[in-house]
């Protein structure tokens, strides 16, 4: 399954509302996806709450792995974009 590995952008991690964002995301491309940190569990990219347990802070570096490669994009730039940002 293609992966790939992206640093975490946003200021406070993947808290609330960067992992909100990311789960939408997920749910409206309607494909799996995946993130992990290094030696972690993959979780399901698609609830917020799973992705909040990774406790990624900015600079965490987070794999996202998904069988679409469009999706698998999408999702990497948006863990390492600034969500907090206004």
């Amino acid at each position: 399954m293609p992966s790939t590995t992206v640093t975490v952008g946003s200021t406070v991690g993947l808290h609330a509302r960067p992992a909100g964002l990311i789960a939408e995301a997920v749910t409206k491309a309607g494909v799996p996806v995946t993130l992990a940190t290094a030696g972690g569990t993959a979780v399901d990219a698609g609830s917020p709450l799973m992705i909040m347990t990774l406790g990624a802070k900015q600079g965490t570096e987070v794999t996202v792995t998904s069988d679409d490669e469009t999706v698998l994009t999408r999702i990497a730039d948006l863990v390492a974009a600034d969500l907090d940002a206004d």
